[in-house]
């Protein structure tokens, strides 16, 4: 090897290494409360008329599909109390981690899959088919946007509907992936005791070293490569530039922002919150604890997601009836 090309791969060793790390400091971030909470009933009222004058995108979190079963990441049972996600460079450079992953995966999919929509899902997509709303940018990986109702939604990070070859590139359908395996380890999912309350937001769960150990991966269709990712964001890897500009597309035609159940802690979801104030925009939060946007947000209700989303139908109605005066 040559000085050169010995160089070249010291270089590329520091930037995974510098890029690991930097992920390990967002999955880490804390967000405390630097505000106190508006009012609730100014806090309602003035998301109620942000609606009310129509164009608003809508920015979602985990904390839309709680009610679903889903935990999110930073509430008060949030899953980082007790498990740390994988970042992208070790599912990338780090067969044993990768390998876990997929032993804990194929047992919490079927959890996942067997989520289905809430009310707060439901009320969202009513707003855009009230006119409302121009869409919904979503952080939750689960689907179940699309599945409540809402037909305008970017999946910011990614969905584990889909799994991709880190090699080639193939992509395939989980749930034929997920036959495959189910194949491959007959009676495993049933020889594990599993607390569904432990399933993660990405998906996964903890086994035990000899559940994990007796797990058998399966090949890339394609290329035969055990190298495969669900189709997410993993922390430490960036969203993809076509994804970025459907956002975009999406903020120009929003005149206002509204944050739905989400801490904003990882950067990729807070720069809309930054966008729309650097754009003059209005900007609410409905969330059940702090975010890290509180201080920039207009309209800040601190409360339960669900039953807000469904009280703001009634009383977006209830305006819009008002504004249009009787005989009209």
């Amino acid at each position: 090897m040559t000085k050169r090309t010995s160089s070249a791969a010291s270089g590329e060793r520091l930037a995974i290494e510098n890029a690991h790390r930097a992920a390990l400091r967002s999955i880490a971030r804390v967000v405390d409360d630097s505000v106190e909470p508006q009012d609730p009933g100014t806090a309602r009222d003035g998301i109620a008329r942000m609606l009310s004058r129509g164009s608003v995108l809508l920015l979602t979190g985990a904390g839309v599909s709680t009610d679903s079963g889903i935990p999110d990441y930073r509430g008060p049972n949030g899953s980082l109390k007790r498990h740390r996600p994988m970042t992208f460079q070790e599912f990338k450079y780090d067969a044993g981690a990768r390998h876990r992953y997929w032993a804990r995966s194929f047992v919490g999919w079927r959890h996942m899959a067997g989520s289905e929509p809430n009310a707060a899902h439901h009320a969202l997509a009513e707003f855009e088919r009230r006119g409302w709303a121009t869409g919904i940018v979503t952080q939750n990986v689960d689907g179940l946007h699309a599945r409540g109702g809402s037909s305008t939604v970017v999946a910011l990070h990614g969905d584990l509907d889909r799994v991709g070859c880190l090699v080639c590139g193939f992509v395939e359908d989980r749930d034929a992936l997920d036959a495959r395996l189910d194949a491959a380890n007959p009676g495993y999912v049933e020889r594990i005791e599993l607390d569904l309350s432990l399933v993660n937001p990405d998906g996964d769960v903890t086994l035990e070293a000899r559940h994990v150990d007796e797990f058998r991966m399966v090949g890339c269709l394609n290329c035969g490569s055990e190298e495969l990712k669900p189709d997410v964001v993993y922390f430490g890897e960036g969203v993809p530039a076509a994804r970025k500009e459907e956002i975009a597309r999406l903020e120009d035609k929003s005149s206002s922002l509204l944050v739905v159940g989400s801490s904003l802690a990882v950067m990729s979801g807070y720069k809309l919150l930054l966008d729309a104030v650097r754009a003059g925009k209005q900007v609410g939060i409905i969330n059940g604890g702090p975010t890290r946007g509180d201080a920039k947000a207009d309209w800040l209700w601190r409360t339960r997601v669900a039953p807000a989303l469904e009280q703001l139908l009634e009383d977006v109605g209830g305006l819009a009836l008002r504004d249009r005066g009787p005989g009209n």
